[in-house]
């Protein structure tokens, strides 16, 4: 528990003294009512004097001793009911714990003082200042070289890789390729890719060098059909005009026959090939020879430590693009959310299921961690707390009570005189 600080210890000195004043106030009352006493045989006016002096003192005393008795055994004689806080140090620590659970952290009074907070508000004017965003984007700017170090020291890199590899191999991904293979078909993307391979044949037959090849592969193998017909190059040239043509006219046509025949083939083809075991080996095989290649590997480790480059050298520069990108987000929304009153109303409405939720899971512990805290302080230092704090008004109750008891005797005195003339 820690000492007294600052005003503490002036609140201290000025607690001993009215002690002292109360004390020398209660020894005055004590002397009034013995010279009272002394005197009243022959001033037996000083009579009311006496009576109020008397119950005065009764009543300084009386307060005197439930004062002390709350920190200490007033003369430090054994009473009952006396060092009330010493001797129920842990009980007064539960039940103080027990009372901030229920009463201060009990979901009602929580989530009525989180309403009375605009937390999107004060997030979006905090952010939707450039100066105040720019400096949080430095601030997390600055903890990423820390971070880079810590992934690259504790080997996460290695262990996300393995792990997301070893995911890989034990995932079945042959009705994924076959779904993908369906997924072509949808929306005429074959149809497109069609279309490219039909412009890639008409740039291909329309190629004087291709034209040539072929002229000279033909003639190689049909030597005595071109030598015959001496022809071979108009022949060549009509062959290459009519497929042209149809290309041409498959192109154009999307409902032509041939473009019909190739969708039915298709979507047959994929149909039998998801159903076929055959197809879920291939795939897997082919799965197995990608991951065991050293490749994947060295290319994750290869764009993992470009990345780390080039995040370390940037957010070394008094220009750094990270700090300027971030900053424009945090900008962007704050001011997002000065304009949506909706979105900030949803935030507001999510934090305060979050906190209220996390305090009502939290409430035991930390009503156990106020009552532990309390059992554990040094008693002695917890009394000098209390008092420098609360004793002054403690000691008020001593005047108090000298001045209502001085009223009540002199009361009584009246009472009795008028009674018992």
């Amino acid at each position: 528990m820690r000492d007294l600080e600052g005003q503490e210890i002036e609140r201290l000195a000025a607690l001993q003294r009215i002690k002292m004043l109360a004390t020398l106030v209660l020894l005055g009352c004590f002397l009034l009512l013995i010279l009272t006493k002394v005197l009243e045989a022959q001033f037996p006016s000083l009579a009311i004097v006496a009576a109020f002096a008397e119950a005065a003192t009764i009543g300084g005393i009386a307060d005197w001793y439930a004062v002390v008795a709350i920190f200490k055994r007033p003369l430090n004689l054994p009473f009952p009911h006396t060092a009330i806080i010493p001797n129920n140090q842990h009980r007064i620590a539960d039940n103080l714990g027990g009372f901030i659970e229920n009463n201060f952290l009990a979901r009602a009074p929580v989530q009525q003082k989180l309403r009375e907070i605009d937390f999107a508000g004060e997030m979006s004017h905090w952010l939707a200042s450039p100066s105040r965003s720019q400096s949080l984007a430095r601030f997390i700017v600055r903890l990423v070289p820390q971070l880079l170090a810590s992934v690259d020291e504790k080997g996460l890199v290695r262990f996300a890789s393995d792990r997301v590899t070893g995911q890989l191999a034990r995932t079945d991904i042959a009705p994924l390729v076959g779904d993908v293979m369906t997924s072509f078909t949808k929306e005429g993307r074959h149809q497109k890719l069609l279309d490219e391979v039909i412009t890639a044949m008409h740039r291909f037959l329309n190629n004087s060098d291709t034209l040539d090849v072929i002229r000279g592969k033909v003639q190689k193998e049909l030597p005595l059909f071109f030598n015959i017909l001496q022809g071979d190059r108009l022949v060549l040239n009509r062959l290459v005009h009519a497929a042209t043509e149809l290309l041409n006219e498959i192109k154009a046509d999307k409902e032509h026959p041939l473009r019909e025949e190739f969708e039915s083939f298709l979507k047959d083809y994929i149909r039998r090939t998801k159903r076929t075991k055959t197809f879920a080996k291939r795939v897997e095989t082919l799965k197995q020879q990608l991951l065991a290649r050293k490749e994947l590997s060295q290319a994750a480790e290869s764009i993992w430590e470009n990345l780390r480059r080039y995040v370390m050298e940037d957010v070394e520069k008094e220009d750094s693009v990270l700090v300027a990108r971030m900053t424009d987000l945090f900008v962007d929304i704050g001011t997002t959310l000065e304009s949506e009153p909706d979105l900030r109303r949803d935030i507001n409405e999510g934090m305060i299921t979050v906190l209220s939720n996390l305090i009502e899971e939290q409430r035991g512990n930390i009503s156990l961690y106020v009552a532990e805290q309390v059992k554990s302080w040094d008693i002695q230092q917890l009394l000098t707390l209390i008092e420098v704090n609360v004793g002054r008004d403690l000691q008020y109750i001593r005047f108090n009570g000298m001045i209502i008891g001085g009223f009540v005797g002199v009361a009584l005195f009246l009472v009795e005189s008028l009674l018992l003339p």
